[in-house]
């Protein structure tokens, strides 16, 4: 699974309308490399490897067997330096590896990745994927997580008490976190305040004692842990969230 961020200098690129009413860029390297005129105008910030596995054309949720396949990271990692190599797209990354699997694609890569974007929050910290990121010069990119999976950190306790003594919202805090802690961020909104909020987040730091509370919070555990994507229980490869992480947390 791939995906890639597209810059605001896209002009040209072929899109599709969904039944939705909304249209999406056509982006498959048949169409980047098409020679057609559209090739000029396509500037493409980064691809990455979504996640590093494949899952078969109509795969459901929870998935069948066989809709879960083991990737061919190597033959995918070559096909992006392809990318980089014609100028095609400026970056390459990955978005939830495990360490396991980041060693194995820098054993083998000529063009190191330039972002890992993966879940890191005060409830998940992912201390051990920060520090090989920042040991081989990856930008690590971080999600802070989901209500949806059961871990509420705007309600969080500690949270809440930082940010009333600040002065600040819960939202500030758990974003401010992540960029003193050497990490960017983009959380989602769709509330215009909110969004308005989290942008103001520069020009004032969390002193050192209330950044270390929060790097102590416990109970650490994922929240966007793939289950549904990718375990099947009784049929496949990856049987239990453990498997997915390789047994790592």
């Amino acid at each position: 699974m791939a995906q890639a961020t597209f810059t605001a200098e896209d002009q040209k690129i072929e899109s599709f309308r969904l039944l939705s009413g909304h249209t999406i860029p056509a982006i498959g390297l048949g169409t980047w490399r098409s020679g057609s005129q559209a090739d000029n105008s396509v500037k493409i910030a980064i691809v990455e490897i979504h996640w590093p596995f494949r899952l078969a054309d109509g795969a459901s949720r929870p998935p069948k067997p066989g809709d879960v396949q083991e990737m061919d990271m190597e033959g995918v990692w070559r096909e992006m330096e392809g990318l980089v190599k014609d100028k095609l797209v400026r970056d390459i990354g990955v978005c939830n590896f495990t360490l396991k699997k980041m060693n194995k694609l820098l054993g083998f890569a000529e063009t190191m990745p330039s972002v890992c974007q993966m879940e890191m929050h005060p409830g998940w910290r992912n201390d051990k994927m920060l520090e090989a990121c920042k040991q081989n010069g990856i930008h690590a990119y971080s999600p802070l997580g989901s209500q949806e999976g059961g871990r509420d950190l705007i309600h969080d306790e500690t949270v809440d008490r930082i940010a009333k003594k600040l002065n600040k919202t819960p939202g500030q805090v758990l974003v401010k976190w992540a960029i003193q802690r050497g990490t960017s961020v983009i959380p989602k909104s769709n509330n215009p305040d909110r969004i308005k909020e989290n942008i103001k987040v520069f020009g004032w730091e969390l002193p050192q004692e209330d950044f270390q509370a929060l790097c102590n919070i416990p109970d650490q555990k994922r929240v966007l842990h793939g289950e549904q994507l990718f375990v099947n229980k009784n049929a496949g490869p990856l049987r239990s969230v453990a498997d997915v992480w390789d047994h790592e947390d």
